[in-house]
């Protein structure tokens, strides 16, 4: 076994702990990692036992559905049947055929309606009748009833064109007189090889749909467009599954199917797949009850859809079975599975955590004295690593210093070369102001040789009082410009805005008279910033003829306004202008170098950036804000120094 000094145990102790608390979280990631995967895989499992659930309950839910419409469509088909051979009976009676020969015959039409009526009674159908060629009726079963038959044109019904035209005749529909829903059959009469009437039945279905209403399920019959004309649901019946279009309405509008119905108003009606796929088709139904709003969002639970076709008729059984004993099932079904799975799991966990005590008592001895080995190595590698690392930060930090000189040389030198640009900008104008006193210092002196000659002293004496004036105004002119150009660097000090506002005002006076622009200052007195009064000038110089431009694109009355106020946090030097003011998408770039949002040719886009610098070094910040002008505003905000302030 190796021995190691009390020293090295220390170390080797701290080393450990150490190595323990990084791979603690590397540990407790894994773990959690685990634990999301494996719950991942539960709810899977779960979310595949509920759709086989589910699949196999809607099969066994629809095996006894087709079970139930087959007995429902048998039904139904074979009522109808009772009835199809009766409008051909009622074709060959002696007594109708004598009257469709002979319509203006009293007799004759008496003795049909005594026939149909007795016929009518024993077959129990709701109403028989014969028309003519034309659709008159000319007797009917209800013949001495309160809304006869008799005498009503049914010619726009489409029974009695299909049997005109040679096909029996089926149809439902609710009848016009009586106002009750029937089922019609109508079969063509014939004579000497020409149709001269038809004979129909009328049978009243009401009856079937009644035993309907005892089913656990809903059952109801439609036509072929939709239109529910029987029920197991009474406030269903004359309602569409879907809206119908214009053209059907129209067709139902012209053979009068549904006119006492009123408005075919359509279910409610959302149809989707079930989770588990397949062919089944789920609906729901829109419901009134509060309650069941509140829970399924004004639907109803769901409902299996399954139909038939009616054999002989153009009509559809459909049964709507409810899905919650199917959904519980695969509840259930899900349930117990991923409780299964956590058996299981938890069952594997319980053997592998026992295999696992085992392999780490045997694998301790040996981690431990490999650990002793390596610590030293690692110790000695960590030591190298911190040097080479402490020597590559010295030589970073000298970098940085030989950067940031680089960096404060190369603003010095933009900062003078933002002065030269302004002094180009405004020679124009200086050269008219020195131009002006030049002249006229030409002429006093002119003036003043001939004044002498004629000896008068006055004239002379005035004419070079004005020319020693003439010649300290160019003074003070230069003298700005010398003061402006000169290059200073950063010495703060306090400094009075009102003497920076002044020079610079008097630097852009000619720009300023010349291009008319209104120029308004608010100063509040005595305020001083710590500042460097040189370079804050070229700032507002800068900002002022920003400003200047700005204004010029406005088309309207040019102002500019410059204010310098005390604010909590020392001053602010505000310059204001009627411009079109900033696009939001410029704002964050405003102040980049090389960015400017004037017209080629007409700026570098160095001014702001180069302010924002000097600001920056005096410890300030240079912003741009929505002038209450309407255009532009930049604000410069110092710290607040103090002045001494001269008493008389």
């Amino acid at each position: 076994m190796l021995r190691l000094s009390q020293p090295y145990r220390a170390s080797l102790a701290g080393s450990l702990g150490e190595l323990r608390e990084h791979s603690a979280p590397r540990a407790r990631w894994r773990r959690w990692a685990a634990v999301g995967v494996w719950g991942c895989l539960l709810a899977v499992a779960g979310a595949l036992a509920y759709l086989a659930a589910e699949r196999a309950g809607i099969r066994s839910l629809q095996q006894g559905t087709l079970h139930q419409l087959d007995i429902y469509a048998t039904g139904l088909r074979s009522e109808l049947s009772r009835y199809e051979y009766l409008p051909q009976v009622l074709s060959l009676s002696p007594d109708v055929l004598d009257l469709l020969r002979s319509p203006g015959n009293d007799v004759l039409r008496r003795d049909a309606n005594v026939y149909l009526e007795t016929v009518n009674a024993h077959a129990q159908a709701s109403a028989s009748y014969v028309m003519d060629d034309a659709g008159l009726t000319l007797a009917a079963s209800n013949w001495g009833q309160p809304g006869s038959f008799v005498q009503m044109n049914f010619s726009y019904r489409p029974y009695f064109r299909d049997a005109m035209g040679g096909v029996p005749g089926r149809f439902y529909g609710i009848g016009t007189v009586s106002r009750e829903a029937g089922y019609y059959f109508s079969f063509p009469i014939s004579h000497d090889g020409r149709r001269i009437g038809v004979a129909t039945v009328k049978v009243g279905l009401d009856k079937l749909d009644a035993p309907w209403a005892n089913s656990a399920d809903k059952v109801l019959a439609i036509d072929r467009n939709g239109v529910v004309v029987l029920s197991s649901v009474a406030a269903w019946k004359f309602r569409t599954l879907r809206p119908l279009s214009t053209q059907t309405l129209q067709q139902l509008a012209q053979t009068r199917q549904y006119t006492e119905a009123g408005v075919l108003t359509a279910l409610d009606l959302r149809e989707h797949q079930p989770w588990s796929g397949g062919a089944a088709t789920v609906v729901q139904i829109g419901t009134d009850a509060p309650r069941a709003k509140a829970a399924n969002g004004g639907f109803g639970p769901d409902l299996l859809l399954d139909s038939r076709p009616v054999d002989g008729t153009d009509w559809k059984l459909i049964m709507l079975s409810d899905m919650g004993p199917v959904h519980a099932f695969a509840r259930t079904a899900a349930v117990m599975t991923m409780f299964a799975l956590v058996f299981l799991t938890l069952l594997v966990l319980f053997f592998q955590q026992r295999q696992r005590i085992v392999h780490q008592r045997l694998a301790a001895r040996e981690a431990l004295q490999r650990a002793y080995d390596e610590l030293e190595h690692k110790v000695q590698l960590r030591t190298e690593a911190l040097s080479e690392a402490n020597l590559h930060l010295q030589t970073e930090v000298a970098e940085r210093k030989r950067a940031e000189e680089i960096l404060k040389t190369t603003l010095e030198d933009l900062v003078q070369t933002g002065k030269m640009a302004v002094l180009g900008q405004m020679s124009a104008g200086i050269t008219h102001e020195l131009n002006q006193p030049l002249a006229a210092l030409r002429t006093l002196s002119a003036n003043a040789v001939v004044f002498l000659q004629r000896g008068q002293a006055g004239q002379v004496d005035l004419n070079l009082r004005t020319i020693c004036q003439l010649t300290d105004r160019m003074g003070q002119i230069t003298a700005q410009l010398k003061k402006f150009a000169r290059r200073s660097g950063v010495e703060l000090q306090p400094v009075p805005l009102a003497d920076v506002i002044a020079d610079a005002v008097f630097l852009l006076g000619q720009r300023i008279r010349e291009e008319r622009i209104a120029l308004e200052q608010n100063i509040e007195p005595g305020l001083c910033a710590l500042c460097e009064g040189n370079r804050l000038e070229q700032v507002l110089v800068n900002l002022l003829v920003n400003a200047f431009d700005a204004t010029a694109a406005s088309g309207l009355s040019r102002r500019v306004r410059i204010v310098a106020q005390r604010t909590p946090e020392g001053v602010a030097l505000e310059v204001h202008d009627n411009g079109p003011g900033i696009a939001p998408e410029a704002m964050p770039r405003l102040f980049e170098p090389f960015f400017t949002t004037k017209e080629q040719g007409r700026g570098l886009g160095l001014g702001l950036a180069i302010s924002a610098g000097i600001v920056r070094d005096f410890g300030g910040l240079l912003r741009a804000a929505r002038s209450t002008l309407g255009g532009a505003a930049f604000v410069v905000s110092l710290r607040n120094g103090h002045c001494e302030i001269a008493h008389d």
